[in-house]
């Protein structure tokens, strides 16, 4: 089953220092993009780069993806090649294993502290992982045995990883194209919805919008209520956020919310 794409899609994965999205970094990133070729195959282009997270590698994150200090204490940062992959990215749809709760949020951290204003929220973003857990509820050595019928060798690689995303999606529409039920269909736009799993509006999922299209907080003592309601009545919760341990990214959103006030 070959994708169909309107434009070219992009899978990744990240292995990192951590999953503190708002302190932890990036260590290796793998890309495979996917593009529509007129009258032929998609055209599957492979990317894979360590970065140098300037800052040490715990201990615990090492036992996981087995890339250490010395492996990438001659890489690039992610400063330094922040512009080429923003440019490799552009006019892409974005897919990607739990990408919606972990890789676009610390990708977007990224770039973000990189000084690039990368909007996701432009994009079409398909989460397998969604896709699989509303199908079948398991992980992605599970999904890809599942799937492919294939043993799943250097998980927690970040390419192979991201080439098992890639043939998962590819094996589920295909293995859902004519349900009974609820069908999938090989459409970015409908695997975007489909794969969609709440209408937030920061990566973190700290504001969301409820069923009538309105920001609203979702954690804390606050959770529920409409942001606007909130920062009228109470001012000061607008400076604990943005001085408080949040994403660049829910900040940015807070702020814009804030602004719209005027």
């Amino acid at each position: 089953m070959q994708l169909n794409l309107k434009n070219p899609l992009v899978f990744f994965d990240i292995e990192s220092t951590g999953l503190d999205v708002a302190h932890d970094r990036i260590v290796e990133i793998s890309i495979v993009k996917v593009s529509p070729v007129a009258g032929e195959d998609n055209k599957v282009e492979v990317k894979t780069r360590r970065i140098n997270p300037e800052m040490p590698i715990p201990k615990e994150a090492q036992a996981i993806h087995g890339i250490t200090d010395e492996d990438v204490k001659d890489a690039p940062t992610f400063r330094q090649i922040a512009k080429s992959l923003a440019a490799f990215l552009k006019g892409c749809d974005i897919a990607g294993f739990n990408s919606s709760r972990f890789d676009i949020p610390m990708l977007a951290e990224e770039f973000l502290r990189a000084g690039i204003d990368f909007d996701f929220r432009k994009r079409k973003l398909v989460d397998v992982q969604t896709i699989y857990h509303k199908k079948e509820r398991r992980t992605l050595k599970a999904a890809y045995m599942y799937y492919c019928g294939e043993n799943l060798d250097n998980a927690h690689s970040a390419e192979a990883d991201t080439m098992a995303t890639y043939k998962v999606l590819e094996a589920q529409i295909e293995r859902y194209k004519d349900d009974a039920e609820e069908p999938l269909v090989n459409d970015i736009d409908f695997l975007a919805k489909y794969s969609a799993e709440k209408d937030v509006m920061d990566y973190a999922g700290r504001i969301i919008r409820n069923a009538d299209g309105v920001p609203v907080f979702n954690f804390g003592k606050h959770r529920g209520k409409p942001v606007t309601e909130v920062l009228r009545k109470e001012p000061s919760y607008f400076s604990w956020m943005m001085e408080g341990d949040f994403t660049r990214d829910t900040k940015k959103v807070l702020e814009e919310i804030k602004l719209s006030m005027r």
